[in-house]
């Protein structure tokens, strides 16, 4: 089975395009962030992060599009994809990276704004009204007290 579950930050905002022809699709592509659990070499120091290349199509592309930015977090799932094209000297270049299959956000903005890392999972906003609930910082929606007659459970 090829899976890879990535969470991380864009290292930048992404590289959009679109393919040619009738049927128009978006292509993404991104650098993403990880960091690795123990990351350290002998003195203590070294990279602390992997930086993998990311591509995403289609609605997940303009998913990216319109809502990745440099710095936001992000948890994602695909697929790990190699490949290999000649250069312009003639020399073959092998190339890794990860089909996006989907995507959410890793933290919502008011962890993102205060840096604390949290994670919620929010997916892409649903368009809803401006009025509604906003989340607590732990993550969960505030629900009125007066709303409890209207809920069809106890």
């Amino acid at each position: 089975m090829n899976k890879a579950l990535l969470t991380g930050r864009l290292t930048k905002d992404p590289n959009v395009r679109y393919s040619q022809g009738e049927n128009q699709m978006c292509i993404a592509r991104f650098t993403l962030a990880v960091d690795r659990r123990r990351s350290r070499n002998q003195d203590g120091n070294g990279q602390t992060a992997d930086f993998i290349s990311c591509v995403a199509f289609g609605k997940t592309g303009e998913f990216v599009e319109k809502y990745a930015r440099k710095g936001m977090k992000f948890d994602l799932s695909g697929r790990i994809q190699t490949g290999s094209y000649q250069n312009k000297d003639g020399q073959t270049v092998y190339t890794t990276e990860v089909v996006v299959e989907d995507i959410e956000f890793g933290e919502s903005k008011n962890a993102a704004s205060s840096g604390s890392g949290s994670g919620s999972g929010y997916s892409a906003p649903s368009g809803g009204s401006q009025s509604a609930p906003q989340p607590a910082d732990d993550g969960f929606m505030n629900v009125p007290d007066e709303i409890d007659d209207e809920l069809p459970f106890n």
